[in-house]
């Protein structure tokens, strides 16, 4: 799914409006109504409905909404904030539909007493003070409306967009309306994946209000949001006639004593991925571990029984993974540079072998081209300095990827994949249970897999923290989310991967 600026929907709006055609008033009516049925199923019999306007068209949006509340036999009160003398077209006209109507209380609000004699106590409250247009702070009469909402305890519907909220840059100092629900408009807003803004969008919604297919289509963008269309497309199938070399070798460099976990899952996983064979490179102490633990991978002894001092010979791997529990050893560490200055394909990189990059910067330049890095926001301020928002630290991160032709997988709540060329995929599955050790060698294991299995990086990269947050959301079913684990997560790769597979029942043609 892309995401657009608030400029590129505007005109998309208008192209739809040109192209199917239909008029603006009937396009707001679209909106309104799938708006009307979300709104529905979080009200109660004895709800009553609270609309805030502004006198712009998410206003109009709003006076449509209660018009079609009302015609439903609900009580709405409809408020008026009268912060300007200018009014849309589309808002008067749904204003003189209201009225015509004559159901809604229908109240002009010019001050904030005003505002505080409106009773809310058993309304839910829906937001359409401002929408994308906005792009200054808020102040005077709404700044008060808002910040006296906020400070009550409402069941607030905002709708598009938080009031206040800019669409395309971070302004979480400025005065937003926060929401229990956002109910959106065909696409996310960029502003929406920030973590700085969940608490005010609160659970996102969003609507197919029917915007013109072909113009989304043809409307570039450098900003996604990864969904089920995006990951079927990537999936690649497996052959009748292959067999394990047909999907590659993988080598993960992992483990230190005390850390011999990192790499039982890493493999683990890795297997779990998809990849032919796997090479597991470890410490002298991890070698039962590996063989015990994990009979489907092969282990390689470094000859210090502590940590990894030695590189293998790495030109039969099709993919090489390094960093989960090695530690930060300066012999470690010369493994790592080894490593960067001779692997002939793109590295995975994560973990210690991020900050042993960190206090080696000169290496960065050296990093093989699309190499896939997979910092926490912590491990990337250490490779890129500190930042003081998520913001902040995409835009640093799209600098870094493209400056040294790698690929970023900057987790979180909406994990980014930025590449080279700026494009940036945010992840839409996960949840909080991944929050706990082992989610990151988890990820990276999975990364591996589909390396070795034969994606390309950033197909791998895309992929893999989809299927990873999917199969924790999977794990949902029977286990709290206190509760998960990262083995959790890894048995169930198997049916995150068959959702979205496409299933020959009968490969070989067989009556059985």
């Amino acid at each position: 799914m892309k995401i657009f600026s608030a400029k590129q929907i505007k005109e998309i709006d208008a192209a739809t409006i040109a192209n199917e055609p239909i008029s603006s008033i009937d396009l707001m009516e679209r909106a309104a109504r799938s708006c009307l049925f979300k709104i529905l199923k979080h009200a109660d019999e004895e709800n009553d409905f609270t609309i805030l306007c502004g006198k712009g068209n998410n206003g109009g949006d709003g006076l449509a909404i209660a018009r079609m509340l009302t015609e439903r036999g609900k009580n709405v009160s409809v408020l008026i904030l009268e912060h300007t003398s200018n009014e849309s077209l589309e808002f008067k006209h749904n204003l003189e539909l209201l009225a015509k109507q004559n159901k809604a209380k229908l109240f002009h609000i010019n001050s904030l007493d005003e505002f505080k004699k409106i009773d809310l106590s058993k309304s839910i409250v829906v937001d359409a003070i401002l929408g994308i247009g906005a792009n200054k702070a808020v102040e005077g009469l709404l700044k008060d409306v808002i910040d006296q909402l906020n400070s009550e305890n409402h069941f607030v519907i905002s709708i598009d967009i938080p009031s206040g909220m800019f669409p395309d840059e971070m302004n979480e100092k400025n005065t937003i309306v926060r929401a229990n629900i956002t109910l959106t408009f065909q696409v996310p807003k960029y502003n929406f994946v920030f973590p700085e803004n969940i608490a005010k969008t609160g659970e996102l919604d969003i609507l197919d209000i029917g915007l013109d297919s072909q113009e989304i289509r043809n409307t570039s963008t450098k900003n996604y949001f990864s969904d089920k269309a995006i990951i079927k497309e990537l999936l690649l199938t497996r052959s009748l006639f292959s067999h394990k070399g047909n999907f590659g070798h993988a080598l993960l460099i992992c483990g230190s004593k005390g850390m011999m976990g990192a790499s039982q899952i890493a493999a683990r996983a890795c297997l779990r991925s998809g990849a032919g064979l796997l090479s597991v490179k470890v410490p002298g102490c991890g070698l039962n571990v590996i063989q015990t633990s994990l009979p489907e991978a092969m282990a390689i002894a470094d000859d210090e029984n502590n940590f990894i001092t030695s590189l293998p010979d790495i030109s039969k791997y099709n993919a090489i993974g390094i960093g989960c529990g090695i530690g930060t050893d300066k012999q470690t560490q010369n493994v790592l540079k080894l490593l960067i200055q001779n692997s002939p394909i793109p590295l995975l990189i994560d973990a210690d072998a991020l900050n042993i990059l960190a206090d080696n910067k000169t290496w960065f330049s050296f990093l093989p081209k699309y190499s896939i890095l997979t910092p926490h926001p912590k491990e990337f301020d250490r490779l890129a300095g500190a930042h003081t928002n998520t913001y902040q630290r995409l835009n640093s991160a799209k600098e870094f990827a493209q400056k040294y032709q790698v690929i970023i997988v900057l987790k979180g709540i909406f994990t980014a994949c930025i590449m080279p060329d700026g494009n940036v995929f945010f992840n839409s599955t996960g949840n909080p249970g991944l929050a706990k050790g082992g989610s990151g060698d988890t990820l990276s294991g999975i990364i591996t897999g589909l390396l070795a299995r034969g994606y390309a990086p950033n197909h791998a990269a895309i992929l893999g923290v989809y299927v990873h947050g999917f199969a924790a959301d999977l794990c949902l079913g029977k286990n709290h989310i206190e509760s998960l684990l990262a083995s959790d997560v890894i048995e169930k790769l198997p049916k995150a991967f068959l959702k979205y597979m496409n299933i020959i029942k009968n490969l070989k043609g067989l009556n059985l």
